[in-house]
């Protein structure tokens, strides 16, 4: 198992789901609004978009309940 301060392995991503939350796959630092960084568990995470989850910062599934809806991607 890995820690949290693991910076090997693929480069950070971060991927918008359609009426879902963003998953953010590699090292990444994630910092609350006072400034203090969260350690995620995990290399992948889900960070919650809709506002409903009730263990924010990460996705709880709630926006499937709460019929969170984004907008199209827009294509050329």
């Amino acid at each position: 198992m890995t820690s949290g301060n693991d910076t090997t392995g693929p480069t950070p991503s971060i991927e918008a789901y359609p009426d879902g939350p963003l998953i953010v796959r590699g090292h990444v630092e994630i910092v609350d609004s006072d400034g203090l960084v969260i350690e995620p568990q995990r290399r992948t995470v889900a960070l919650c978009r809709c506002g409903a989850s009730l263990i924010k910062p990460w996705c709880d599934g709630t926006h499937k309940l709460s019929g969170f809806r984004t907008d199209p991607v827009p294509h050329d």
